[in-house]
């Protein structure tokens, strides 16, 4: 027993110790998801970097290089890069990986024209350039060498972007190290050299790796939306989900996988739409909805099984894991029998490591230990006797151990004792061997870490050497700052006049503006009294014959005009609808005292949207009046008024007012020379300044022109009002 007590200590405490050192099998070597690349291009000969250079995907992503020649850009394997210059035949060039890219040109010598600055800026610009690809490709391969290459590139930067391209870089090999609080550091210190949405994504979720949710959800939170690609704004909300998700904040964590997943769909991104539904299904499952869960579990496996047998497997094997969580062992053991088939037809092409969860190994123990929870011990001993076999043929002691233990356990349920005590012998020697393996993998993650530690403090401290250098370089440059500053007081000088010239000519136009104001103000407060002199004549003239009735009914028509009237006398322009309304009223009390004398109608052309259209009030009632007054009363015969607003093209009205009375030149020849005076002030006069003025302030909005109706005697007038949509 006490033996028992032993070994059952030792295993707890393999289970819950902490594994610093960690290989990671992703990569990005899966067809179709995308990821950005880093390139540059240079000339061939000189190998100066060309700057403002054209760079397209095929799928539709642009970018171009800045002043040091480099570029971003996001891709996927198999996507052709096209690259066009002025100065260099176009170049076409396919993605295989995610290595940094170099593209050397052959340059038009007589027309290039590189910025000086960049020619300055570096006696020898390649060497930064090339130690961040040599550390790029060190990175998976060998942490100190990766390191080291960055600590010489340190030294060669000459610009805030590149020791921001140092420091992300530095960041990266952390980061895929698992060393995420040091990942964190780097990340840090790259944005203050230079600020990048790409770096802040990293950082946010180097944050959320080393537990420091707050900071994580910060950081996501801080980003600009509206800057980031497609493709960062779906990590953004994924990147939220992930940090509520561990915080169990369940609700929270599927609105963002959510809206992530609806961005994905939005824009085509498969890759992102099966990552998402997964995740959504986790959550689902995490907070305890198993029947939701389900739902996007199989959208992630439709999804996932469009892409490829890698993606497909790996989906496949966490709705199992879903299907054991919530006890449906057979669905969990048909799914991974499958994805057994799968795995055994892509090993040809991957090497799966013993930390993937797609080796063999793990499935045939995953089904043994599913037919066990079933009480189906014969499958359960065979699948764990296969596990353990492929475990072994792997060097897969921690596989070989659970397997082993689980198959005491199946033999002691089928009352087969000697056995179960043979293989919980053999799980004892095994816990043995992890105890061991695990200490020196601890111990040797221990040195791993103090050496990254100490390389980090000479990166620090090199620096700050730096900063000093260039503290040193500032004070010498101080003298030259100087005479800038002179200059640019001057320039600034300049500026000041310019802009006080800008504000005197905007005054200018507004106090030109406020006169025009004015004077459509004084000009229809002209037209008011004149008008509503002329109305209560003809209510004078119902009193006079003593028609009490008919007064009474014209002065409850009249009132209402004028309310109309007065309250639109403070607007430059009403609505067409509005002023037909007044029209309409005006007419109609004027057909009232002259009955025997015109008939008249009012034509609106039904394609008309009187909405879309606005009018000076009172510019049409004096024309109306005028035909009225000077023409149609004169007439021997009853004559005709017509008003008709026809829409002449989609952007312009035409209004007519035709009278068939005695004409303009008759009219004139009857009337007093006093008449002819108020005449031509009232009407002539005040109509022809207010559009003068409405035209100036609108440019050309309304258009008057007047003629004669007809060649018969009675001439008649033809007024012809032009309206433009604003």
């Amino acid at each position: 027993m006490n033996t028992y007590l032993k070994y059952i200590a030792l295993l707890s405490f393999v289970l819950f110790s902490t594994f610093v050192l960690a290989q990671n099998n992703g990569g990005l070597n899966i067809q179709g998801e995308r990821f950005t690349v880093r390139g540059s291009v240079i000339e061939s000969d000189t190998r100066n970097p060309i700057p403002d250079v054209n760079i397209e995907v095929n799928g539709g992503g642009y970018a171009t290089t800045d002043i040091m020649g480099d570029f971003r850009i996001e891709v996927r394997i198999g996507d052709e890069l096209t690259i066009r210059y002025k100065d260099f035949e176009t170049v076409y060039y396919t993605i295989k990986s995610n290595e940094r890219i170099e593209v050397q040109v052959e340059t038009n010598k007589e027309e290039r024209t590189l910025s000086k600055y960049s020619k300055r800026l570096r006696s020898n610009p390649e060497s930064f350039k090339s130690l961040i690809d040599s550390a790029d490709v060190y990175l998976k391969k060998d942490a100190r060498k990766s390191i080291q290459f960055i600590s010489e590139a340190l030294v060669e930067t000459n610009s805030a972007k590149e020791n921001g391209i140092a420091y992300e870089s530095l960041g990266d090999i952390y980061f895929y190290w698992k060393q995420y609080d040091l990942a964190v550091s780097n990340y840090r210190v790259s944005l203050q050299s230079a600020n990048s949405n790409e770096v802040s994504l990293k950082l946010a979720n180097a944050y959320k790796l080393n537990k420091n949710y707050q900071e994580s959800i910060q950081t996501y939170k801080a980003l600009n939306k509206r800057e980031l690609t497609n493709w960062q704004l779906v990590s953004l909300y994924e990147g939220l989900g992930d940090v509520y998700l561990l915080t169990k904040d369940f609700n929270i964590s599927i609105d963002n996988y959510k809206q992530g997943l609806t961005v994905a769909q939005n824009h085509l991104i498969k890759p992102k739409e099966t990552d998402l539904n997964s995740k959504i299904a986790q959550a689902y499952s995490a907070k305890g909805d198993a029947d939701k869960a389900k739902g996007f579990f199989y959208k992630s496996l439709n999804l996932a099984n469009s892409e490829n047998k890698k993606r497909a497997v790996s989906e496949k094997l966490k709705v199992a894991d879903f299907q054991n969580d919530i006890s449906d062992y057979s669905e969990e053991i048909q799914l991974r029998k499958e994805a057994l088939n799968t795995i055994s037809e892509i090993e040809a092409d991957s090497v799966f490591e013993n930390e993937s969860p797609l080796t063999p190994q793990k499935q045939n123990y995953k089904i043994g230990n599913a037919y066990a929870s079933q009480g189906d011990v014969g499958n359960a001993i065979s699948y764990l006797e296969k596990s353990i076999v492929e475990a072994e043929s792997k060097s897969d002691l921690i596989v070989k151990k659970d397997a082993t233990r689980r198959l005491s356990e199946v033999y002691q349920t089928a009352e087969d004792y000697e056995k179960s005590l043979k293989a919980f012998q053999d799980y004892v020697d095994l816990v043995d061997q992890v105890y061991a393996k695990k200490e020196q993998q601890i111990s040797q993650a221990a040195r791993f870490s103090k050496e990254l530690s100490t390389k980090q403090n000479r990166i620090t401290s090199l620096e700050s050497d730096r900063e000093l250098s260039e503290s040193k370089y500032q004070l010498s440059t101080e003298q030259t700052k100087r005479q800038k500053l002179i200059i640019y007081s001057l320039i600034g000088g300049l500026a000041l006049l310019l802009l006080a010239a800008f504000l005197m000519f905007k005054y200018i136009k507004q106090q030109r503006l406020a006169n025009n104001l004015l004077a459509l103000k004084s000009l229809r407060s002209q037209m008011n009294p004149h008008f509503i002199f002329n109305a209560l004549n003809s209510v004078n003239s119902f009193i006079a014959s003593n028609d009490e009735r008919t007064a009474n009914k014209y002065l409850t028509d009249f009132s209402l005009l004028m309310r109309a009237v007065l309250e639109n006398s403070e607007q430059d322009f009403i609505p067409l609808e509005k002023e037909i309304k007044l029209l309409e009223l005006y007419t109609k009390l004027e057909h009232f005292r002259f009955k025997d004398k015109f008939d008249y109608t009012i034509k609106v052309d039904k394609n008309i949207n009187v909405n879309d259209f606005v009018i000076p009030p009172m510019l049409l009632q004096p024309y109306i009046e005028n035909a009225v007054w000077h023409g149609l009363r004169y007439k021997k015969t009853k004559g005709n008024l017509e008003i008709a607003i026809n829409q002449s093209n989609p952007n312009e009205i035409t209004i007519s007012i035709i009278d068939d009375g005695i004409g303009r030149a008759q009219s004139k020849a009857l009337k007093t020379e006093h008449q002819q005076k108020q005449n031509s002030k009232g009407m002539g006069g005040n109509i022809k300044k207010r559009v003068s003025i409405l035209n100036e302030m609108y440019k050309d909005k309304v258009d008057v022109s007047i003629s004669d109706f007809q060649e018969e005697v009675d001439t008649g007038t033809k007024v012809i009002v032009t309206l433009k949509k604003d």
